[in-house]
């Protein structure tokens, strides 16, 4: 491990939590920050879990597998800002009270820009966070590289715009992938190392397998069959720890971001979700596209946890936090296996409880608040990271003859990809659960909640900000569903789901960004964000009167040593 990365990794052991980020001892009276303001929308939340299910030599495994996550953190601090490390350390340094405000709110977002507030920098010095992140050369320009990637054939194209490479300069100048495993050598070599030491204490064999199979995969860059081992776990602890989502790559959504989940299974709760997984190839073959685009066959793997969250770190705990997700995405994985369905249960109840139920009161017409549950909030997301498995994954139908039947859908809608990818997961949940609403199995309960509850927590994800695929996304939604008269304004500002326009509204747009993505149609997809992505005035009324209600939680592990 290189002395730099040393210092990112033990400054975040130090400083995660504003627990440790102890204020200097002072004699003047504290003066009001404007970060006082900032770091308020997310509020401080212990987030434990039960571990005496776990026999003394799984604590051990769990132990090795948060100190490989913590270095994963540092670890995504590099991928985001090449400065990020060298910062964190001079904020640290900082012992003033107005230090450790910086400090506390850098954590928050993993660099010096603010998530929430369309990447505006809240430190001086740092100019406009760069789009390319870390992944390509900062002297760059976008052109240029798309320029560079298009002119390769073959591998030396995939490795190029595949998942796990960086683009850097060689000694001529000359652009160049560089995968990650030689990218990021000592910090991945530490990590393997952890994996191996829990994957020798564990008795649970699928969990070994999978950690053994990661730690080599985190020395060949080839993470096919660690991912499949993943999709096969099944194991008291549920570790999620690898390169994952594409969102930090501002440029093409190509480059995948590190992540960890250290989490613990919630066996009484995954065990209700059985019923959903043979569900999948139904509303696959429902769809509301033409059936010759439907899968007539998806992966026949569709496992579904729920996990309580001992650690995260990395991109999974930069900004708002996650609440579910859907991996793996490599289209290989996904056409033969399909993917595993993730619910992370205690961060999800202190999302409720702490963001979206204040809002609804905001929000939802008076009349309508006893309709926003949370049985509704968890199945939704649920159905969000089961239909992220569904519908189109490659392109069938091209709308520009530049891209090829098969080109990965990513690849094919770059930038817009992610909101919309996003947006359809959202829209395409809903309509599957009045799908299984009319099959009866969706509970009546969430069936007469679901649209009122997906109403309320729009506004809570819009306030992700229009930076975010998930705020970009929904806003896109909510107008769409405003302009079909599925939702109303109400005369006192609040909103309102109408129940005789929802269903189609809701199939409406499912429809329309599934072709969108079917047929690859990149300037149909720039032009369809561009026209929805905007916050209109009757839902900027909302949002300013909700200006104390926290936008969402700041974890504070609580089981961890």
């Amino acid at each position: 491990m290189t002395p730099t990365h040393k210092v990112s990794v033990l400054l975040l052991i130090a400083f995660l939590t504003p627990a440790c980020t102890a204020q200097a001892p002072t004699e003047a009276p504290v003066t009001p920050s404007p970060l006082d303001a900032q770091i308020a929308r997310f509020a401080p939340v212990d987030i434990g879990v039960d571990l005496s299910i776990l026999a003394d030599n799984e604590r051990e495994a769990l132990d090795a597998l948060v100190e490989a996550a913590r270095l994963i953190d540092g670890l995504f601090l590099e991928q985001a800002w090449a400065q990020n490390t060298s910062t964190l350390a001079q904020l640290a340094a900082d012992r003033s009270v107005d230090g450790q405000k910086r400090l506390h709110y850098f954590l928050i977002n993993k660099g010096p820009w603010s998530r929430l507030d369309e990447n505006a920098a809240f430190l001086p010095g740092v100019g406009p966070k760069p789009d390319q992140a870390n992944f390509y050369p900062a002297d760059a320009t976008r052109d240029e590289v798309e320029r560079w990637m298009n002119s390769l054939k073959g591998a030396e194209r995939q490795l190029a715009v595949g998942f796990f490479s960086t683009i850097r300069r060689n000694a001529t100048g000359a652009l160049m992938a560089v995968p990650y495993s030689v990218q990021y050598q000592n910090t991945l070599t530490g990590a393997a190392a952890l994996l191996r030491t829990a994957a020798s204490l564990t008795s649970q064999p699928t969990l070994k397998r999978f950690l053994e199979l990661r730690a080599d995969a985190f020395k060949s860059n080839d993470y096919y069959a660690s991912d499949v081992a993943w999709m096969e776990l099944d194991a008291s602890i549920e570790p999620t720890i690898g390169p994952y989502e594409t969102y930090e790559d501002g440029w093409f959504g190509y480059k995948a971001a590190f992540e960890a989940f250290i989490t613990v299974r919630d066996a009484d709760a995954t065990n209700k979700l059985d019923v959903f997984g043979g569900e999948l190839q139904g509303l696959e073959d429902a769809l509301p596209i033409d059936p010759q685009f439907r899968n007539p066959k998806i992966g026949a793997m569709a496992p579904m946890r729920v996990v309580n969250v001992v650690f995260s770190g990395g991109d999974g705990n930069r900004g708002v936090q996650t609440a579910a997700f859907n991996l793996p995405n490599d289209e290989r994985v996904i056409s033969e296996k399909g993917s595993k369905h993730v619910m992370l249960k205690n961060t999800q109840e202190a999302k409720f409880k702490y963001v979206l139920a204040p809002i609804a009161q905001v929000a939802i017409a008076e009349a309508d608040r006893d309709k926003v549950s949370f049985d509704a909030f968890f199945t939704h997301i649920l159905m969000h990271e089961l239909m992220h498995g569904l519908g189109p994954h490659v392109v069938q139908a091209p709308a520009d003859a530049a891209v090829a039947v098969g080109t990965p859908v990513r690849e094919a809608l770059k930038d817009t990809y992610s909101a919309l990818e996003e947006a359809k997961a959202d829209i395409s949940g809903l309509w599957a659960l009045a799908q299984l609403t009319d099959k009866g199995t969706v509970s009546a309960d969430v069936a007469h909640s679901m649209y009122t509850t997906f109403l309320a927590s729009s506004f809570r994800s819009i306030r992700f900000g229009l930076t975010s695929a998930h705020g970009r996304g929904q806003i896109m939604q909510l107008n769409y569903l405003l302009d079909q008269g599925a939702f109303v304004v109400n005369a006192d500002g609040t909103f309102s789901v109408v129940d005789d326009k929802i269903s189609d509204a809701v199939s409406g747009l499912t429809r329309d960004i599934m072709t969108l993505q079917l047929t690859g149609d990149y300037a149909g997809a720039q032009a369809m964000l561009e026209r929805m992505v905007v916050v209109r005035p009757e839902v900027k009324a909302v949002l300013d009167k909700l200006s104390g209600v926290p936008v969402d939680i700041e974890p504070r592990f609580t089981s961890i040593k």
